[in-house]
């Protein structure tokens, strides 16, 4: 049989499994590839919140990675939750070291406001972890937080678009999704501009969605294919997943990941 692309998911657990690694790994099954882990952070998690977080030491972080990739080999990345300002710096030194495509979540803050990135971390991010990104995926809130940029309108896209490639990834995926009307993302590189649109569901179960969409690219880029079009393909994943949401516990419950497998 074929070895399937491999992907490493480079991120926190989510006990609920809506979203972190646990959604990250069921996105790179559905879309045809090979998950792999390195656990960044536990976390107490359902769709009522987040109870609690522990990090883990750099060491095991380093450990995971070069465990997979020495032996594994590894097509694509994607990294989530980071959690602290060293465990930044310890993942931006690891993916140095790996030439494939990186997605960079720059995960701050959970579904339910709940901080998961420690704000020591914001220089990090910034000039370590971002300069490491073929694409850098932030929502709004978090492009706020990285730059300043406060994004209203959907003409704001391309300002904080700009904003963000300035820290050095060579695309960035800003997600209009907190906007009125569609769900439109705008993705660029500086030079190319691609609008993304999806009709806007009425559905409240949106839990893991960031993750899955970073997941659902980087398993695009593991698989050979071109920045705007594996964004494109992961839209339109990310779309049906957020259509199929269901109920889970008293809370906001989890895009359905496993959607297409059933079409």
């Amino acid at each position: 049989m074929p070895i399937p692309p491999r992907v490493l998911t480079v991120a926190g657990s989510d006990s609920g499994g809506g979203a972190g690694v646990q959604a990250d790994l069921k996105t790179m099954l559905a879309l045809g590839t090979h998950g792999m882990s390195v656990l960044t952070a536990v976390t107490a998690q359902n769709s009522l919140g987040v109870q609690g977080a522990w990090e883990l030491p750099a060491e095991a972080v380093r450990a995971q990675f070069r465990s997979v990739v020495d032996d594994i080999g590894v097509q694509a990345v994607k990294t989530g939750m980071l959690a602290s300002a060293e465990l930044v710096e310890t993942v931006a030194g690891l993916l140095a070291g790996v030439h494939v495509p990186v997605v960079v979540d720059p995960v701050g803050v959970s579904k339910h406001g709940d901080a998961l990135l420690a704000a020591s971390a914001l220089e990090a991010v910034r000039t370590r972890l971002l300069p490491a990104a073929t694409v850098a995926t932030p929502n709004l809130d978090e492009v706020a937080w990285l730059t300043g940029v406060q994004v209203a309108r959907e003409a704001d896209l391309r300002t904080a678009a700009e904003a963000v490639l300035s820290y050095g990834p060579r695309w960035a995926l800003i997600k209009g999704g907190h906007l009125e009307g569609d769900a439109v993302d705008l993705l660029t590189d500086g030079t190319e501009e691609h609008w993304l649109r999806a009709p806007r569901h009425d559905n409240r179960h949106t839990h893991g969605t960031g993750c899955t969409l970073a997941s659902a690219i980087a398993a695009g880029l593991a698989k050979g294919a071109p920045v705007p079009d594996a964004v494109a393909a992961a839209k339109e994943y990310v779309t049906g997943a957020i259509a199929a949401g269901f109920a889970l516990g008293g809370g906001i419950g989890p895009v359905d990941h496993g959607w297409a497998l059933r079409r």
